[in-house]
């Protein structure tokens, strides 16, 4: 990177400190990568809404750096937190190891998008001639802001490959991870999406969608002036039932919704399912430069395959005809697999100040980002796509 020119820092608690063209000018500059949930919209709903706040263990520490006239050159997102929910990045074991060799591990300052695990840009620079010296400070300030509140750790979540091998190179410890992603193969429909796949697998997903739909059940696509605040009454009693059955807690409260869809509707795809004129479940995704990003789900009543018609073969749907390039269906998730979202690496870079933590925990992550490269590996070797162009000649390995 080149030397870092002149440059001022400030660190605020709210994302309302900062000009949401300032923010946003650094978040996305290129439209081809848009991602929306680097907006400065997104980021001061979740804490307007109350979901990402002090009180909920998650204090703003955003990173703000001026040039010498006093404008707006890079920003980063950060958070001092006083617990790991809501990251999708584990380091339980980090926290329970230290606390038990009598270390503090909490507060820890995190750089990540919270309660969303997609990767994108973390290091945020307005384009121009010094954007690598404006990185290089932006790095820099954030070091100089964990000394000062006196954390235990520096952690980067879900950045590109590229920074996570740069930010290697300046001793953060490496760790990968896996996500299923469905990659649009130019399809020019389902069905040409569906030709791609082994005969038993294509006839297992047309199954699937019939029976998912039997009941009369149908389905709505909704995003920009069609989302009105009676889907999102629907939607959130969706996402607080299932989310309360498996998780606890939800993270969002139902004000986030409400801003959201005030300030960025045309980012937003919510995929309703609807009965005897009832909405019984929905997807929530978003709608990136050249991504679909699949986010919450939930129902209030079970069907057959109907999370697997809403969340994985309803956003393929989508992205073929927005002719997006790949659909990125959340955390974990081996079924989806079969339905043809294919394994990727995810990438995060963790800065421990304590020498014998940070030793630790790199030796570690040496043999955890081996067994990510064997799974992922295996995992490859038994998707649903054909082995070869003569479909008379398949031979199906799951």
């Amino acid at each position: 990177m080149s030397d870092a020119p002149a440059v001022q820092f400030k660190v605020i608690s709210s994302l309302a400190a900062v000009g949401a063209e300032d923010w946003d000018v650094c978040a996305n500059p290129d439209s081809q990568i848009y991602n929306p949930f680097l907006r400065h919209a997104f980021l001061l709903a979740l804490e307007e809404s109350g979901s990402a706040v002090s009180e909920t263990g998650w204090l703003g520490q955003h990173l703000v750096l001026e040039d010498g006239d006093g404008r707006v050159q890079a920003v980063m997102p950060l958070y001092l937190k006083n617990h790991s929910q809501g990251e999708y990045i584990f380091d339980y074991g980090w926290a329970d190891a230290f606390h038990r060799a009598g270390g503090n591990y909490y507060p820890k300052l995190l750089c990540a998008v919270p309660f969303t695990p997609t990767g994108g840009r973390r290091l945020l620079v307005r384009d121009g001639p010094n954007a690598a010296g404006y990185e290089t400070s932006l790095l820099a300030g954030s070091l100089t802001l964990l000394n000062k509140l006196q954390s235990s750790s520096l952690h980067i979540n879900f950045l590109p490959e590229d920074s996570w091998a740069q930010l290697g190179q300046q001793g953060f410890l490496q760790r990968t991870d896996q996500q299923f992603h469905w990659m649009n193969d130019d399809y020019a429909s389902f069905d040409d999406f569906l030709e791609a796949l082994a005969s038993r697998k294509r006839k297992n997903l047309r199954k699937e969608r019939a029976k998912a739909l039997e009941n009369g059940i149908e389905v709505e696509w909704l995003t920009g002036s069609e989302l009105t605040e009676s889907h999102w009454d629907a939607f959130f009693h969706f996402y607080m039932d299932t989310g309360q059955r498996k998780w606890g807690t939800p993270y969002l409260t139902r004000s986030f919704f409400s801003m959201i869809n005030e300030t960025m509707p045309d980012d937003i795809l919510l995929i309703m399912a609807k009965r005897d004129s009832d909405y019984i479940a929905g997807a929530l995704n978003f709608i990136g430069g050249d991504t679909l990003f699949g986010r919450n789900w939930g129902c209030i009543e079970d069907h057959p395959f109907l999370h697997f018609e809403l969340c994985y073969y309803q956003a393929i749907d989508f992205a073929i005809k927005r002719g997006l390039k790949r659909v990125e269906a959340g955390a974990q998730g081996t079924h989806k697999l079969a339905r043809g979202y294919v394994p990727h690496r995810t990438y995060s870079a963790h800065y421990i100040a304590h020498a014998g933590l940070r030793e630790a925990v790199g030796n570690y992550l040496e043999s955890e980002r081996q067994y990510v490269d064997n799974d992922i590996a295996v995992l490859s070797n038994h998707t649903p796509f054909r082995k070869t162009a003569n479909e008379g000649e398949d031979h199906d390995q799951t």
